[in-house]
């Protein structure tokens, strides 16, 4: 029985996340269709933090201010219909040396030349 819980320990510290980088394209439109025009904007942000969420496996999710403002670009209720994203698994360094989260993702906005 020691044995199990042995290697039990050993694959969660195998699974420990490591920082990578992803590159998407969101479709906007479809993550806000049917929701209130005072909403659309808001929703479309808590839409991305859900998805990078899921995809990157961290419960600490930054948006970069640029991506905050193309996503507003339009107002609350015009949104671009898709945008690019980078997502950016990162270690978390601050002060603290018992932080909770040991990565968190930072969302940026994708430059054209990338895609």
């Amino acid at each position: 029985m020691g044995k199990k819980v042995e290697a039990q320990k050993n694959k969660k510290e195998a699974k420990e996340l490591q920082a990578a980088t992803r590159t998407l394209t969101v479709h906007l439109h479809k993550m806000v269709h049917g929701i209130k025009f005072k909403k659309k904007a808001p929703r479309a942000v808590a839409e991305i933090k859900k998805l990078a969420t899921k995809s990157m496996f961290t419960k600490d999710v930054r948006i970069d201010p640029e991506l905050n403002k193309e996503i507003w670009k339009n107002g609350i209720r015009n949104l671009p219909r898709r945008i690019n994203i980078i997502l950016e698994r990162k270690k978390n360094e601050e002060d603290d040396d018992d932080k909770e989260e040991k990565m968190y993702t930072l969302v940026k906005l994708a430059p054209l030349a990338e895609i």
